[in-house]
């Protein structure tokens, strides 16, 4: 069977392009090999799954859960309704811890994640920095069990310690040390994040933010201010119109500690970096 007979199957209100993407992943026939005529021999269990693949995408379901798995700087990561789908601006996180580390050469590297989700900021840090102690923390034990198959898929179980706590509960750490602390919080407004598509197909626990969007980020500014950690980096991911608001709350809890706001390649607000806070 080629690919031209297949398409005539596919609903109509998909786009090609994703119906490609979920065939390629039941057939195990790469993309390109699909478009140049490769043939396609599925048996029955695997047609099944494409025709219920394709019904759910259909009804909404996001691709990146049909596929149960979707790419974060270059890795692959299982993903399922317990977790966000990662996305590409969360990338910068990552971008700015290792131009930081690269550029400060810390001694050593202690990384705490707070609201790890599917686990892949620190997992991505502990395949780039194999030396770092690195903790993932969020209040979701389902997050947490896609997490810890990550690691376990990506070979650094054994480099990452997995708590399930909310937020930054210092009484759960073994250590008040840790040179670089990275979250991405829920941060969406409530009103906001009803009138999007993501609503309820996307676990709510990690999209809102409350009726700012600011409640979680604003109560781990404060713990991290009073629970007199000493931390070198800390990042958070932030809303594209929060950066003013985000600022002024890390300028009352850090002082004159250095604060500033990155951009995205979109020119966005979406990170808060706060250096040498201790």
């Amino acid at each position: 069977m080629k690919l031209t007979d297949l398409r005539a199957t596919f609903p109509p209100s998909i786009p090609f392009a994703d119906s490609l993407v979920i065939l390629s992943a039941i057939s195990g026939i790469s993309k390109a090999s699909l478009l140049a005529g490769y043939d396609i021999a599925l048996d029955e269990a695997k047609q099944n799954h494409l025709k219920h693949s394709l019904s759910d995408y259909v009804i909404g379901k996001p691709l990146p859960y049909i596929l149960g798995e979707w790419e974060f700087y270059g890795l692959p990561f299982f993903v399922n309704p317990d977790v966000l789908i990662p996305r590409p601006e969360t990338e910068l996180i990552i971008d700015e811890v290792l131009n930081w580390v690269s550029r400060t050469k810390p001694a050593e590297l202690n990384i705490i994640d707070i609201g790890t989700g599917s686990g892949i900021i620190p997992i991505t840090l502990a395949k780039n920095y194999p030396q770092a102690n690195v903790w993932a923390c969020d209040i979701s034990e389902q997050a947490l069990k896609v997490a810890e198959s990550n690691a376990v898929r990506h070979k650094v179980a054994n480099k990452i310690i997995f708590k399930n706590m909310d937020l930054l509960q210092s009484d759960q750490l073994s250590q008040k040390t840790f040179t670089i602390l990275t979250a991405n919080l829920p941060y969406i407004p409530t009103k906001t994040l009803t009138k999007l598509d993501i609503y309820e197909k996307e676990p709510t626990l990690a999209l809102d933010g409350g009726q700012d969007g600011l409640d979680l980020i604003r109560k781990l500014i404060q713990q991290i201010a009073s629970a007199q950690m000493s931390i070198k980096l800390i990042l958070l991911e932030i809303e594209y119109r929060q950066g003013e608001v985000v600022h002024e709350l890390a300028r009352e809890a850090f002082g004159q500690t250095s604060i500033s706001i990155v951009k995205d390649l979109s020119g966005n607000d979406r990170l808060l970096k706060i250096e040498n806070f201790s």
